[in-house]
């Protein structure tokens, strides 16, 4: 599963300053960041996603180099993949990483009980 390391570096670094309760797990074809057990953010080759809140999730899309994450016929709602392009400095970055860990506390676990 190839991941953009320079990527993956860049979001430790954010999401560090912010929580220590991560675990990284290779999933969904690269690089997971769970927070309190909650997928968060990931990272891919090309693109990482971002777990956000409804109304950015459709605030988001229709722009460029930003799509859904869908399974099949289903999109994953509040799952956004947001290209490289778009992350070039450290603001973008945090912007969509930060938007991510802002929501983790409102965020579903997927975790069984």
């Amino acid at each position: 599963m190839p991941y953009d390391e320079r990527m993956a570096d860049r979001i430790r670094e954010i999401i560090a300053e912010r929580t220590d309760n991560v675990i990284e797990k290779k999933m969904f074809g690269g690089l997971c960041f769970l927070v309190d057990d909650k997928i968060c953010v990931a990272v891919k080759s090309d693109k990482i996603f971002a777990r956000v809140a409804p109304d950015v999730f459709e605030a988001a899309l229709g722009q460029d180099g930003i799509t859904t994450m869908d399974r099949g016929f289903k999109t994953m709602k509040g799952y956004l993949y947001i290209n490289f392009d778009l992350l070039q400095t450290q603001k973008q970055l945090e912007h969509w990483v930060n938007l991510a860990l802002d929501f983790n506390p409102l965020a579903k676990s997927s975790k069984g009980k």
